[in-house]
């Protein structure tokens, strides 16, 4: 069966980040005319089959029509990057964050696009201390430590409301959950929790192996290659703005991604837990029913497949 994406016209934005990199692959492999664009960082991924449109600034309308004209379909992976501590009070993140959706969803609506795909965030949902449905968004304010954050992440799915109900763009919108994998940013000032555990166990060897905050602490982790599966089917055949929540449906601890981590690498540091740095929420998972039963989605990758296959590729990237 022809895949559907075959001979289709898609931009990725952000197509030299971490997640766009894998959307590239992906859809390269899939027969998709793919473009893309650069601006200060060159692509990670090999560019054969892809088009690429250099110095191209999401800051810039008119930049973001130059992208995406011709294309029927356009995903935004592009976004400012800040460690997860200066989050809550970097109000310059969540104004770029913003302003690049604001101008490519513009940019979409002047020059016909069809679809247009959001990755956005778990981030928005309240502290409620279970795997959180597509309808709990709302109920309660985001918790305090990604409070801003939280705001800016509910308020683009209004903008996109908005956009889509003045000029008829189909939104697919993914809320995703704590992503990793291959091409993932592993500098240690702002990286994420994932990278970071890899980068201080197999680049800097440490012993005793210091990890922050408590083990218990929850986050629902989905490898990389299962995000841009799972979202190109809410793109494909996700009813326009209807949210579809993109997790593995259910939580693994701190404390079992090390012990993964070290059971991938089989080494046996001392590990030490330091309760005094900061851990953000102490539970936060997502309930995938509703991409289950709509889409059939289901992860093709455990934990420990996907750590296995991050781990290998960044030993091979130093």
């Amino acid at each position: 069966m022809e895949d559907f994406f075959k001979n289709k016209n898609v931009v990725v934005t952000g197509g030299s980040g971490f997640i766009g990199s894998h959307f590239l692959n992906e859809l390269v492999k899939r027969g998709a005319n793919v473009k893309t664009h650069t601006f200060k960082s060159p692509l990670q991924v090999e560019s054969n089959g892809i088009e690429v449109i250099k110095n191209i600034d999401l800051t810039k309308l008119e930049d973001c029509i130059k992208l995406v004209e011709g294309a029927e379909y356009v995903i935004h992976c592009g976004g400012a990057v800040a460690h997860p501590s200066t989050v809550p009070t970097d109000v310059q993140i969540s104004l770029a964050q913003l302003n690049l959706i604001g101008n490519v969803l513009e940019a979409c609506a002047k020059t016909k696009v069809k679809r247009f795909l959001d990755l956005n965030s778990s981030t928005g949902y309240p502290d409620i201390r279970k795997p959180l449905n597509e309808d709990e968004f709302w109920v309660d304010e985001p918790y305090k430590s990604y409070y801003g954050y939280g705001w800016m992440r509910r308020y683009r799915e209004k903008l996109m409301e908005h956009v889509s109900k003045f000029s008829g763009l189909e939104i697919a919108l993914a809320r995703c959950t704590a992503i990793f994998g291959p091409y993932d940013n592993f500098n240690l000032k702002t990286c994420h929790v994932v990278p970071a555990l890899i980068k201080r166990h197999v680049s800097n060897k440490e012993n005793p192996f210091m990890v922050w905050g408590s083990p218990d602490v929850v986050r629902d982790f989905l490898y990389v290659k299962d995000v841009v599966n799972g979202a190109l089917l809410i793109l494909e055949k996700g009813e326009s703005m209807r949210p579809y929540n993109l997790g593995y449906g259910g939580g693994i601890t701190i404390g079992e991604i090390v012990d993964t981590i070290l059971k991938v690498t089989k080494e046996t540091p001392t590990v030490e837990w330091d309760a005094s740095k900061p851990t953000t929420i102490p539970f936060r998972a997502v309930s995938t029913e509703r991409i289950q039963n709509e889409l059939g989605f289901k992860p093709t990758y455990t934990f420990e497949e996907g750590m296995k296959e991050t781990i290998d590729w960044f030993k091979s990237s130093i």
